[in-house]
């Protein structure tokens, strides 16, 4: 099976590059009557878009939803809904002089060797460009959720770049409005000042840099989640590894955990009020692949962009040693614009798994 769909019940399939016409979603499993406009959608796209800071790509694109199929009324139909995302500011010819060689780092060659065809233009499909239609799919998936009665709240934010980390002692008690107080998207005010000087830093040498991206789902009842292969974990995981320069994900604790002991990582169990909570939350909100009902704390490890314009050695699709300076326009660290692309990827697997839930409740 080709690997542009994803979901269960909440499918998700899309299409489209970098530089071409546009991008698509189509969206399966649906419930019918759920209230949708294009204004809903442009929140979470401004947010993604290019060209938002001095820190950011400088492509310019509205990234104004076009909803094709699955409405009527302003309602969904319970039909396949398609959301088209035109690409207007495509400038191909800054991608000529590489149409031949492999930039380091990126697809080309790997799109290369499998396909053995690539679009050099920005990318092609293997081109973050791609997510804007994930967010639009993120944004009917938090409808969903809303339909079935769930105040989930996902948020995310810069944890880290380079070597400046965020103090967040509570990432449950973010708030949006904490994250958007600077352009780096970090709530540590002291940490985004600096942060936001390494990436200025990073662009003024011709350079990228990398960072971590933290995302807390709270709101979500205890239960969701598949045994075995389909567990919530599992599914959030493969979510953030589909997203472009992800290299590492990991839960509550982390990678913290290999080294403590079980008696110091063991989430104590208490009863608060008529709820079974934890007292702390080494498990990040998931025991077994079902959510517990603690926050669901995801970190990405994200790479330094690939597309600099700094001289590098490399070689042409015939195997000839030469240079490349990649030219185009491209973001110095893609941790701030990846924020609601991640947001995004995990209102669609809770929606999936808010609906197989509800399929499989036993009824009272």
């Amino acid at each position: 099976m080709p690997g542009n769909t994803f979901g269960h019940s909440f499918r998700i399939t899309t299409a489209g590059e970098s530089h071409g016409y546009g991008n698509l979603v189509i969206i399966d499993g649906l419930p019918a009557g759920i209230p949708l406009e294009v204004d809903d959608f442009l929140c979470d796209l401004k947010r993604r878009r290019p060209g938002q800071s001095s820190i950011t790509t400088q492509r310019h694109e509205e990234d104004i939803p076009q909803l094709l199929t699955g409405i009527f009324e302003g309602k969904t139909t319970g039909s396949s809904l398609a959301i088209f995302i035109e690409n207007k500011d495509v400038r191909s010819f800054d991608y000529k002089d590489i149409k031949h060689k492999y930039r380091p780092g990126h697809a080309d060659f790997t799109f290369d060797t499998k396909y053995g065809i690539r679009d050099y233009r920005g990318g092609g499909r293997s081109s973050a460009r791609e997510t804007v239609v994930r967010v639009a799919a993120g944004t009917v998936a938090k409808k969903v959720l809303h339909y079935y009665g769930y105040k989930i709240k996902i948020t995310g934010f810069t944890k880290q770049i380079g070597s400046i980390i965020a103090h967040i002692p509570n990432p449950a008690k973010i708030s949006t409005v904490d994250i958007e107080q600077n352009i780096v998207r970090c709530p540590d005010t002291n940490a985004a000042g600096k942060m936001i000087e390494l990436i200025n830093q990073a662009r003024s040498e011709r350079d990228s840099i990398g960072g971590i991206a933290e995302f807390c789902a709270s709101g979500v009842p205890p239960g969701w989640g598949e045994p075995v292969f389909d567990k919530l974990k599992a599914d959030l995981g493969k979510a953030m590894f589909s997203l472009p320069a992800v290299t590492g994900v990991e839960f509550g604790a982390g990678f913290a955990v290999a080294a403590r002991r079980g008696s110091q990582n063991n989430d104590v169990f208490i009863q608060k009020g008529k709820k079974i909570i934890t007292e702390t939350n080494n498990h990040g909100g998931i025991l077994g692949g079902i959510s517990s009902g603690m926050p669901i704390i995801i970190r990405c490890a994200l790479k330094p962009t690939s597309s600099i314009p700094q001289e590098q050695q490399t070689v042409t699709t015939k195997g000839k040693q030469t240079t490349i300076s990649t030219k185009g326009r491209h973001d110095p660290c893609l941790v701030p614009r990846f924020v609601p692309i991640g947001e995004a990827m995990i209102a669609v697997v809770l929606a999936d798994h808010c609906i197989r839930q509800h399929v499989q409740m036993k009824k009272k």
